[in-house]
């Protein structure tokens, strides 16, 4: 099913509302605003082609945000905003610039960011605004990459090869990368699974790539790795997936292809997923030829409807609203959600949710209302209502690993992972843990953040890595 689960900035009844979809963005998140510099700067001001990077600090943590800016002809500027923890990417952003002084306006996320200058360009200090929260925020710029030397890196210690793979459930050919230990072998394996929503192999999130991370760690230490473009990306054939049962397929399909390398130790074949495709790793185990074992990495544990309700609120309690005004605003999507669930004609539940949007928060336009009421009645979207991760769990008899991150802005983990065990609760050879201080993304607080040219850039926890690893050799010695 692929839903982005938490999208920050995204307004609905006058709040923010925390959902919607991956590959079904409004047109404005889709096409980054050029705008013009207007008035222009003087010819010595410093140029801001680059990223211009911040940390955005909420109750209860700290968001990284990214400005892309790209000169253009004359003095207008391509900018756009990242925000990987919550999957926010090339949000349009109109940007000013005065002198010393910038101007950076989201208008979906009625969202502003004005800040000055230092005087050697380096810098920008200054306010985020958005509505009922202010904080200041500082903004460091970091050169675009060299897109001449983006193929060019150090030989791992270890083989890689590019993977070709069919999915003759659909008859869909999918394309990976699959990375494998020096030596002779057999070697325990793992097929990855992606989080929500149409995937590269890599899992990138803005500049962040988590399955690459993983991949590269585990083989590095003995593990082989397939992992895959998503249906419709890449070098991928087919179309994107609609629901999270759809997805098993590709990731049998994975494991088949696995099973005919004389490379790989057959009794011992994983997959690990994040987020949704954690939930895909727990579906494929119920079935038959399952994994040796699960790796699931901030699955859902409750029912779709329960964790868009939930999503919202933490975003909004993130953001400090206060309990009556987040209470009103669950009251309000609680209201939708069950015209989509009652509307089974979904042009007039398409057109009730956009008068509802409408009704609730009046800066909303008709353009607007109509593309989100179209992806909250979508089949997906309506998909993942009814979805309840726990259904089949009790088909499940392989060793599981639930791992959740305790800053996790988009699955509560405390909530989530006692739902899984529950419903696991007929599989003895279960073990769930959460790390402190990790996010969705597995990225660790930033105060534990690497520094590569002078900037602090963020990495897949240490610790996230090690657990996996430590676990996975573990199963391979039984």
């Amino acid at each position: 099913m692929a839903i982005n689960t938490l999208r920050l900035f995204r307004l609905v009844g006058g709040l923010i509302l925390g959902f919607t979809f991956a590959g079904a963005l409004p047109v404005a998140a889709r096409q980054p605003a050029v705008v013009a510099a207007a008035p222009a700067a003087p010819t010595d001001a410093p140029t801001l082609d680059g990223l211009w990077k911040g940390q955005l600090k909420v109750p209860g943590g700290q968001l990284e945000v990214i400005f892309r800016f790209r000169k253009l002809m004359g003095n207008e500027y391509y900018c756009d905003l990242d925000v990987p923890q919550q999957k926010v990417s090339r949000m349009a952003v109109k940007a000013e610039v005065k002198g010393d002084t910038v101007r950076l306006y989201a208008e979906e996320a009625a969202t502003r960011f004005i800040g000055r200058l230092s005087a050697d360009g380096k810098q920008m200090n200054g306010t985020w605004q958005s509505p009922g929260f202010k904080t200041p925020m500082v903004l460091n710029f970091n050169a675009l990459p060299d897109m001449s030397a983006k193929n060019v890196r150090l030989t791992p210690p270890y083989r890689e090869e590019e993977a070709t793979f069919s999915n003759l459930t659909i008859n869909t050919r999918l394309n990976g990368m699959l990375t494998i230990p020096a030596g002779p072998g057999p070697f325990p394996a793992v097929v990855l699974l992606s989080d929500a929503g149409p995937q590269d192999r890599d899992g990138t999130v803005g500049d962040f790539a988590p399955l690459g991370l993983l991949a590269d760690y585990l083989t590095r230490r003995g593990v082989a790795v397939l992992r895959f473009d998503d249906r419709g990306v890449g070098k991928s054939g087919g179309t994107p997936a609609v629901t999270t049962a759809d997805l098993v397929s590709d990731a049998q399909a994975g494991m088949n292809f696995l099973r005919t390398r004389p490379e790989i130790d057959l009794a011992h074949l994983g997959l690990v997923g994040h987020g949704e495709g954690g939930n895909v790793a727990l579906l494929a185990a119920a079935q038959p030829l399952p994994p040796a074992f699960v790796v699931a990495m901030a699955a859902y544990g409750l029912p779709g409807r329960d964790i868009v309700v939930q999503q919202q609120a933490t975003t909004l309690r993130t953001l400090g609203t206060d309990n009556g005004q987040i209470e009103a605003a669950t009251k309000r999507q609680l209201a939708m959600l069950e015209i989509i669930r009652q509307t089974t004609d979904n042009a007039q539940a398409q057109a009730i949710v956009a008068n509802m949007l409408k009704q609730n928060n009046a800066a909303i336009d008709n353009v607007t209302a109509q593309s989100s009421a179209a992806e909250m009645t979508s089949a997906r979207y309506r998909y993942f209502l009814a979805f309840n991760p726990v259904e089949k769990l009790t088909g499940v008899s392989c060793p599981v690993l639930l791992l959740n991150g305790t800053n996790d802005l988009t699955i509560n983990a405390e909530a989530n992972q006692k739902a899984l065990q529950k419903g696991l609760a007929l599989n003895k050879n279960v073990t769930a843990k959460k790390l402190n201080g990790v996010n969705h993304l597995f990225q660790p607080e930033a105060s534990k953040w690497p520094i590569v040219n002078g900037q602090q850039q963020p990495n897949f926890s240490p610790e996230a890595q090690e657990t996996i690893r430590e676990w996975i050799v573990a199963q391979s010695k039984k």
